[in-house]
């Protein structure tokens, strides 16, 4: 796959062909382009759009993380410098956002924040911290060289552990208890879809339910069980055919 320089750093990018809008792809806090599976695939086909998916600094074949800790703000610096930078140097304009967890918040502040967006669609997105969600992500870190997580994602990233730490350090650092990211949805004029699992670890319905009070414009909800933290693998099918559709709505496309 090629590689591009934004925000200082080689990130590994993979394109899939189609018609305008671009539809962005934003993968989880230990996501890759090569754990979407082919979810980006399916609904830029079903929509008949291009489609960007690519791996963040420090992610799956992009550059390797160079920091000790990446900083709370990690999320703000990939929506309001890396991301704007990224889509720039590809001209893409107006394009849909397509965000899971970490990816989704980084899409809502993106969107939130006087970017031209077409349309936003979360998978499990986070706009507060939930005690329950730091409890999960406590659980995994105090597990991690024990539970064979670090050779599962090496098969995704350059240097896992450091993909790991990235995440994990950031949310349970204790100043990310005031991470809180309410502030820029009622700047979020373009229509939305945001979908949740209930069984979903890091995150409970009321991040739904903030998302729909708060919002600029027109906003969709999508609630699952049984669905965990990943709506698109839990839920292929009844997602694929929610996100198709809205694309498909807003861009004037068919699925």
């Amino acid at each position: 796959m090629p590689q591009i320089s934004a925000g200082g750093h080689a990130l590994e990018v993979h394109w899939i062909e189609g018609s305008d809008p671009v539809l962005v792809f934003l993968h989880e806090g230990l996501g890759s382009i090569a754990q979407w599976r082919d979810f980006p695939a399916k609904v830029a086909h079903a929509t008949g759009c291009r489609a960007l998916v690519y791996d963040r600094y420090g992610y799956g074949k992009s550059e390797v993380l160079k920091e000790d800790r990446v900083g709370i703000d990690f999320m703000h610096r990939e929506a309001l410098d890396s991301l704007p930078e990224l889509l720039s140097k590809f001209n893409i304009q107006k394009p849909v956002l397509v965000g899971h967890s970490d990816g989704a918040s980084i899409a809502l502040i993106h969107a939130g924040s006087g970017h031209a967006v077409r349309g936003v669609a979360v998978l499990a997105p986070h706009v507060f911290v939930e005690e329950s969600g730091l409890k999960s992500i406590g659980n995994i870190n105090e597990a991690f060289e024990t539970s064979g997580l670090a050779e599962r994602l090496g098969k995704y990233h350059r240097d896992a552990r450091k993909t790991f730490h990235l995440w994990a350090d950031a949310w349970l650092d204790p100043a990310f208890r005031q991470w809180n990211i309410e502030e820029y949805l009622p700047r979020i004029k373009c229509p939305m879809l945001a979908i949740q699992g209930k069984d979903d670890e890091y995150g409970s319905m009321a991040q739904l339910k903030a998302i729909k009070a708060q919002v600029g414009g027109p906003c969709e909800l999508l609630k699952l069980t049984p669905c965990g933290h990943s709506p698109h693998r839990d839920r292929p099918k009844e997602v694929l055919k929610s996100v198709s559709e809205f694309i498909g709505k807003i861009s004037g496309t068919s699925p």
